[in-house]
């Protein structure tokens, strides 16, 4: 983690939190207790901010500095309000292309999957924001700085995003083993959103209820799965063959 991107110290992150610095995740002490703390959680869950407790020895490698069981890290980049995005994608006259994560929680992995967006086209990225992975020195790193250049939306809850994209006319596919449609067989033409799950439970099941359409990528090996980043870049590159 970047120190640059950091804030220690639970009177410090309260500030920032209420000066709206785009936190993206805070990492609290296991044990800690005291009326500061409390203050802190309900600062923290008034802004919907992701946060997970962890040992003190994590914390420590975080920061040298005195972090009195806190410490937060904030994003390199400013998030977009999902209606923005959506708007101006519709307004720009191109066809929408949306990819939405849910609950990926492996900062490298989404790192990687910014970068191939990138390089496909997407016009902008859906996360949740409560157990999503952070927007960090990894991620910027792990994308070679495409998180620069692809609109990144947080919102509360992944169904309610999907709700919208339907409403403003974009198809939405889920990327799950749990269908016999392939890929391959789908048109991916129109305005369109990919959901890819996380690395170990997949596409949540009342998710998968809701969306348009479900495909698979076809597989001959043993192995099961494909790791998320690589099989959310065979998805996309199936979008920009049927749309060359």
């Amino acid at each position: 983690m970047e120190k640059e991107h950091q804030i220690f110290g639970i009177r410090a992150i309260i500030e920032a939190i209420h000066a709206g610095k785009e936190i993206d995740k805070v990492f609290i002490q296991k044990d800690a207790q005291g009326d500061l703390m409390k203050d802190l959680m309900k600062a923290m869950k008034q802004k919907s901010i992701n946060f997970s407790y962890v040992p003190v020895e994590k914390l420590n490698r975080l920061t040298p500095n005195n972090h009195q069981g806190a410490v937060a890290t904030i994003a390199p980049i400013a998030f977009y309000t999902l209606e923005k995005m959506v708007e101006e994608v519709l307004e720009s006259g191109k066809v929408p292309l949306f990819l939405i994560l849910d609950q990926l929680s492996d900062a490298r992995n989404f790192g990687a999957i910014i970068r191939t967006a990138e390089c496909t086209g997407v016009n902008g990225i859906i996360i949740q924001k409560q157990g999503s992975a952070p927007v960090n020195g990894d991620t910027v790193k792990t994308s070679a700085g495409a998180v620069f250049n692809v609109p990144i939306c947080k919102v509360e809850h992944i169904k309610d995003a999907i709700f919208h994209l339907q409403g403003s006319g974009i198809k939405t596919v889920a990327a799950t083993e749990k269908t016999e449609s392939n890929i391959y067989d789908l048109s991916l033409t129109e305005p369109l959103a990919i959901i890819m799950g996380s690395e170990d439970r997949g596409i949540n099941p009342s998710v998968l209820k809701i969306v348009d359409e479900k495909a698979k990528l076809p597989m001959f090996g043993t192995i099961g799965s494909l790791n998320v980043s690589v099989a959310c870049g065979a998805f996309l590159y199936e979008v920009v063959r049927q749309r060359q």
